[in-house]
């Protein structure tokens, strides 16, 4: 194969080959530049290769086109791997027969069209029996958070997507997804395999799948997609990690490591999920798989530790609706459920979903020689209706069972211990019961690429160089300016006068030297503002309103009020908060417009005089499923003279994939809260459309009463031991559920005047 540098390639030589083709010879090229690969890329031939030079491509979008041949493609690939960076507004697109492109990065950017990566250049132009290996997408995300695009789009047939790097999509939008909207799609026998699939945040609503096969409308088409020897780390978006929307495809050996949501069977028949392993190690949310429609075998999978329930159980069989839309749930037929491992699983579920819709029961269905050991020996068995159309047999559980299984569940103490590929099994071999011995378990080694490092995405507060910062305000702005994310800025005793809005864009701790002798107050409406990539850990300060604007609408923290891609956290320990009482409708925390925290913790506080809410975290009025905290945690605090309420936290639609948001509030102090004119929810706490609520042991006087309002999801909320003197009980409502409220209130005191 001979090597020619562009500059050196003669008009006359490519004429040639294009009026003599028999003359043309493979050729490598050395691309410098853009309008070099434009020139060159309209006459390729089998056999020829495009070399990119090393380093930054700025919107580059590159169209790969041509027919190679099977063992002779045309080949795209970097001088040397890695070191060739798609970044601005970039993407790649490919049509055509045997291409090859590997050895790319995509990050600190976005696609300016509907995928990052794309097996097409239109509806007509597909590519076939291509390969995309070797290829980094990190963080490529539309600054629109809700504007959705792909990172990968597979259309055509007989293509492959292996060893490459995926992680820190945010924006919506599947990560991969397989089409299928036209002929040319269909029966595609795509193999997915080989991948890293890292972290994920979680998303807020729906649209935050990594992998889907399929959508609803093409659904009972099938796919003959294999999906194998994949690794799915800390893939947390939404609720379907996998959501597979078509029929016939394998999805195997494949390994989900402490993944929140479950490998989803959502539409289509006949596919196989086997020699799977999830493991949870007890994080919250993490699932398993998910089972609806006909003809679907789950075998030999090995699941650990997983604690989600409901839809994103550890395992979970779906009831159906009757005569189903093709975009609702089909009734689970012909399932056949063998051989699986449920190794501290809290959550099997049968006939989930169960409602005045969703009546159409499992029918011919069986699930044998598994086993179910639970080390606390809790049963994990829900069932939601008549689960008689699921056959039992052989299988073998070290706890109670529900009355209906019993006939097919032997009930037996089983020792475990950890076999050579690190999974537990039963320590008699006599036993049959459970996934093989021989199940293969994947290493991070093994997937994506070697030269792309698969780092933690977040990092931890506290975690970087502890900064002596002495007392002035210019000295803590240079401070914050100069710290890199993890850092903690420890404050001399003093007063920090802040004259400047303070941008926070990065993992930042701002913690008092002497917890109580550090104040801060600021002349801007707003102290600090998160921004994206900033996270703020704030302990033992005192932070005064006193010196804020006199006008309306002032807050101590907020979000940037629009635009924010990544997820953020916020914590506040040991801290005072007083003067918010210039003006009405000063707020301590702001999120703005399409804003998602992490995390906010409020530990430990005092509140005093607050003309607006503690935490406002109700943007997200549309009613799309959208919200702006996943886990919020209010934990020994005292509220005095809050005008407003302590949280407004609001998630509304009837939206099913979202996990959140999270509430607990307890052992905290709340006096004459929630009572002004402006408070227009008339709450001391207000949550709409919230999944896990926890209110305990809190003493709440002289208030407005909770307000906490259901809408779907099967909500939990539990509030009890909880003092309400001269404040009216709470006041919980189902928006959408007809009958009593599902809450738990148990053990609380009120108290009026005419008692004490």
């Amino acid at each position: 194969m001979r090597f020619l540098n562009v500059h050196l390639i003669k008009t006359s030589l490519i004429l040639a080959f294009l009026l003599v083709p028999e003359l043309a010879e493979a050729t490598e090229y050395f691309v410098e530049s853009k309008a070099d690969y434009n020139e060159l890329s309209s006459n390729l031939v089998a056999g020829d290769t495009l070399v990119l030079k090393n380093g930054i491509w700025n919107d580059f979008e590159i169209l790969l086109s041509g027919q190679g041949q099977q063992n002779n493609p045309i080949t795209l690939t970097a001088e040397t791997k890695g070191r060739v960076i798609l970044s601005g507004q970039s993407n790649l697109r490919l049509a055509g027969q045997h291409l090859l492109v590997s050895g790319l990065v995509f990050k600190n950017g976005y696609t300016p069209s509907s995928a990052v990566i794309e097996f097409r250049t239109n509806s007509d132009e597909l590519a076939f029996h291509s390969r995309v290996t070797e290829v980094v997408i990190d963080s490529y995300n539309n600054p629109d958070k809700q504007e959705s695009d792909y990172w990968v789009a597979l259309y055509g047939k007989h293509n492959r997507l292996d060893h490459s790097h995926f992680v820190g999509k945010r924006n919506k939008g599947v990560t991969l997804a397989v089409r299928l909207n036209s002929q040319k799609s269909q029966q595609n026998y795509h193999q997915i395999d080989h991948n890293y699939f890292g972290y994920r945040p979680v998303f807020g609503s729906n649209g935050g799948e990594t992998l889907r096969i399929g959508t609803s409308h093409y659904s009972l088409t099938d796919s003959h997609t294999l999906v194998e020897n994949n690794y799915f780390e800390h893939t947390n978006g939404e609720v379907e990690i996998i959501s597979v929307k078509s029929g016939k495809n394998t999805l195997r050996g494949n390994l989900f490591y402490e993944s929140r949501g479950t490998l989803t069977l959502r539409h289509g028949n006949g596919n196989i999920v086997e020699q799977n392993i999830f493991v949870g190690n007890g994080v919250e949310h993490t699932g398993g798989i998910r089972v609806i429609n006909q003809d679907q075998v789950i075998r030999n999978n090995y699941l650990e530790a997983l604690t989600g329930y409901r839809f994103g159980s550890g395992f979970t069989v779906m009831n159906g609706v009757a005569d189903s839309p093709i975009n609702r749930y089909h009734q689970v037929e012909n399932a056949v459920i063998e051989n699986n491992s449920f190794i501290n699983v809290r959550h099997i579920q049968l006939a989930a979903g169960s409602d005045a819709e969703r009546t159409a029961v499992p029918i011919r269905s069986v699930m044998k020689d598994n086993l179910i050991i639970n080390s606390d020996n809790q049963q994990p068995f829900s069932l939601f209706d008549d689960v008689s159309g699921i056959r039992l047999s052989g299988n073998i559980a070290n706890t109670e069972v529900p009355d209906e299984l019993s006939y097919g569940v032997q009930q037996q103490s089983v020792a475990l211990e950890r076999g050579k590929n690190g999974l537990l099994y039963p320590v008699s071999e006599k036993l049959n019961a459970g996934a093989i011995r021989g199940l293969k378990v994947l290493s991070k080694s093994e997937v994506g690429v070697s030269w792309y490092p698969k780092s933690p995405v977040l990092v931890p507060f506290d975690s970087g160089k502890v900064h002596r910062v002495e007392n002035g305000s210019n000295e803590l702005l240079t401070a914050i300016n100069s710290a890199d994310s993890g850092d903690i800025l420890e404050l001399a005793n003093g007063q920090y006068d802040i004259p400047k809005l303070v941008k926070i864009d990065k993992t930042l701790t701002i913690k008092a030297a002497k917890q109580g002798q550090v104040k801060l107050t600021f002349e801007r409406s707003t102290l600090f503002e998160i921004q994206d990539g900033g996270s703020l850990k704030l302990d033992g300060l005192t932070l005064s309103g006193e010196l804020s604007p006199d006008a309306a609408g002032n807050s101590v923290v907020r979000t940037q009020k629009w635009g924010m891609v990544e997820n953020y956290r916020f914590v506040m320990l040991n801290s005072q908060v007083a003067g918010l009482d210039i003006n009405h409708s000063f707020d301590f925390f702001t999120t703005g417009k399409g804003a998602f925290a992490d995390e906010i913790s409020l530990i430990n506080n005092t509140f005093d005089k607050v003309t607006g809410d503690i935490l406002r975290l109700n943007t997200e009025i549309e009613d799309l499923g959208i919200y702006n905290a996943e886990y919020v945690t209010l934990k020994g605090n005292s509220f005095s003279k809050v005008a407003g309420a302590v949280v407004k936290l609001y998630r509304g639609g009837t939206d099913e994939s979202t996990f959140g948001p999270h509430f607990l509030m307890a052992d905290n102090k709340l006096s004459q809260v929630g009572q002004g004119k402006r408070n227009k929810s008339k709450a001391s706490l207000y949550l709409h459309g919230v999944q896990v609520t926890d209110i305990t042991s809190n003493v709440i006087e002289s208030s407005a009463p909770i307000v906490i309002e259901h809408t779907v999801g099967e909500p939990k909320t539990v509030i009890k031991d909880n003092l309400f003197d001269d404040t009216g009980t709470p006041i919980v409502t189902e928006l959408r559920g007809e009958g009593p409220h599902t809450a738990v209130i148990d053990n609380n005191k009120t108290l009026n005047k005419e008692m004490r």
